[in-house]
This record gives C-alpha cells, structure tokens and sequence, in this order.
C-alpha cells in the first residue's frame, strides 16, 4: 500500500479510535469538567505516551496477546477505572468540580493526573486489542514494504486522534465553564461512565 493510503487509512482510524466511547474518553470528558480546557488539554496527548509500549507488545507478539494477559489487563483495567468512578463521585459530592483558577489549589493535580490517563491507557485492553488485531498487522505489513511506510500510517492515525480528543477537551471543557451546575452535570456524566465501563470490564474479565 503507498504511503498516501496509509496516511488516510490513519487518519480515518485514529478518529474512529478517539471518536469511540470508552474508558479514556471518559477521563477526558472528566477532566475537562473539572480543571476546564486550557488546564486538560495535555490530556488529549496521552495516547503518545501510552501507545508506544503496546504497539511494540503487540509487533512482537502479532499473533495475538495470552488471553489469560488480555484478562488480567481487563480486570486491572476495570478496578481502575471504578477507582477513578469513586474518585469523581468524591470531587462532585464535595463540589469540587468547579473550574479553577490559574496558579490555585487545584493547579497542583494536573501533572499526577496526566501520569493517570496514561496508566489508565497502558491497562485498557481496548488499547491492547486495537494495536495486537487491527494497527499491529497494519504496521508489519507497512514494515515490510518500506521503512517510511509505517511512519505515513502512524502520522495519519496520531494527528487524528490527538486533534479529536482535542477538540473533545474544547467542547466538553467550555461547557463546563458555563456554570458550576454545567461542571457538576458533566461530572455526574463522567462518573457514570467511568463506573460503567469499568463494572463491564470487571464482569466480563471474570466471565
């Protein structure tokens, strides 16, 4: 395939991808709910971080990863994302979902909450199943046919995922900012998913 197919099929998968529910998603409509969008937008960078590892996993293993791997990252995953459900339920309960202001007490967890959504990312299996079934043979075979073939089709897949979960920091970020009810609907939102999605993956590690 030339390289401008695998820009495009990129592209097209890297918005699939960030346009798709799941558990990063939800951190990021939580973030943005409560810190507001200049302060959560590093957040939509995490994937840059998260992903290297479990693209070469899953280069070296394109076969497919153990299931017994795939659950326990399921179940860690799971009990992660409950943990973050419990933690928003907290901040809401405690009104703590306001927007605050630069330089205030709430400054100071945006660093520990990056290092979060991408410990968050390294436990989703979604992450693991999309790189080891979909992206991963995608990459080998771009390896095959030549070195700048891989690097069109992770170009095209990152500038789209990184440019829609901006905008979704944009969007959800200045909804919030609209007033503390708006904060604290978006909040509610974030943890039913968050509890959601992490009682789905516990139920469905352990089935």
């Amino acid at each position: 395939m030339v390289p401008a197919a695998l820009l495009a099929q990129g592209f097209a998968l890297g918005f699939s991808a960030s346009a798709s529910p799941g558990p990063f998603q939800a951190l990021l409509l939580e973030r943005s709910a409560r810190l507001g969008p200049r302060r959560a937008l590093h957040i939509a960078l995490v994937p840059l971080v998260s992903d290297p590892p479990v693209i070469a996993a899953c280069l070296l293993a394109l076969a497919g990863l153990p299931v017994g791997l795939l659950r326990l990252l399921s179940l860690a995953g799971g009990a992660l994302l409950v943990y973050l459900g419990g933690s928003a339920l907290r901040d809401l309960w405690g009104s703590r979902l306001d927007v605050p202001v630069a330089g205030g007490p709430a400054a100071a967890p945006a660093a520990g909450g990056f290092w979060r959504a991408v410990l968050l990312n390294l436990l989703n299996p979604n992450a693991w199943i999309f790189w080891s079934l979909v992206g991963g043979p995608i990459l080998a075979g771009a390896l095959r046919e030549d070195a700048p073939h891989p690097l069109a089709f992770l170009s095209g897949f990152y500038v789209a995922l990184t440019a829609t979960n901006a905008a979704t920091v944009l969007v959800f970020g200045a909804v919030g900012r609209l007033g503390p009810r708006a904060a604290r609907a978006l909040g509610g939102l974030s943890v039913v998913a968050f509890l959601a999605l992490g009682l789905a993956q516990l139920w469905r590690a352990a089935g």
